[in-house]
């Protein structure tokens, strides 16, 4: 296997190591319990729809930056639109369950193993509130968990890569991306990290045009892997 020494890992946190569409689906069960399983999954697209164009809207200069709270608030103040609903505990509750996000079964075994090897850093999308909320939940350990807040930009833009090369002060081909989401690993291939896939269920995976280093089942699998480089 042709990988040159890696120095440490960055994570994607959202979809890669909890599963987000779980935690948002039961928020949205709490908010309208008469809600049948289509429609759960009708306000769930709706509130992805919101998050994915907006931060799209701030790559592309046609919105200032907010943080990932700030538009959490606004989907879910869609979602309570959708269903009538307009207390603001409810509401507010909604956003709550975007922090409550289950870890992938093999998710808190995998990084306790990677880390007796590597020093582990989270780099996610969501604000610095936003992602000490689901590390406690989901009960994640790292060495360093890093916002896109800080580069007042979402993935995947370069500059939340380079957050992650900063911290490790070494050269982004000694780091070792791993996500769920091919679009996420190209933007790290990008500033020359190396990358590693790993398949989620609500993951967005490779094309026949991808060329990363690593493709994995799961973390264990990806751990078998690394023990061979």
């Amino acid at each position: 296997m042709s990988l040159p020494p890696i120095d440490a890992l960055v994570f994607d946190v959202l979809g890669t190591l909890v599963d987000e569409p779980a935690g948002i689906r039961a928020g949205i069960r709490e908010l309208a319990p008469s809600l049948d399983d289509p429609g759960v999954e009708q306000l769930l697209s709706l509130w992805q729809q919101h998050i994915e164009r907006e931060q799209r809207r701030i790559l592309d200069g046609v919105r200032p930056y907010l943080t990932s709270d700030h538009l959490d608030l606004e989907a879910a103040r869609l979602v309570a639109d959708a269903v009538g609903v307009d207390a603001p505990d409810a509401v507010a509750a909604l956003v709550q369950s975007g922090r409550r996000l289950p870890p992938w079964p093999d998710t808190v075994a995998g990084l306790a193993r990677f880390a007796e090897r590597f020093p582990l850093i989270g780099l996610s999308n969501a604000s610095r509130t936003a992602l000490l909320g689901l590390n406690a939940h989901a009960g994640l350990r790292w060495h360093q968990a890093l916002s896109a807040e800080d580069a007042r930009t979402y993935k995947p833009d370069p500059a939340v890569y380079q957050l992650a090369v900063t911290v490790s002060g070494r050269p982004p081909e000694r780091l070792l991306m791993v996500a769920a989401h091919a679009w996420d690993l190209r933007g790290a291939q990008r500033l020359g990290l190396r990358t590693a896939y790993v398949a989620r269920p609500v993951g967005d995976p490779p094309t026949s045009s991808d060329g990363f280093d690593l493709h994995a089942d799961d973390l264990a699998d990806l751990a078998a892997q690394l023990d061979q480089v």
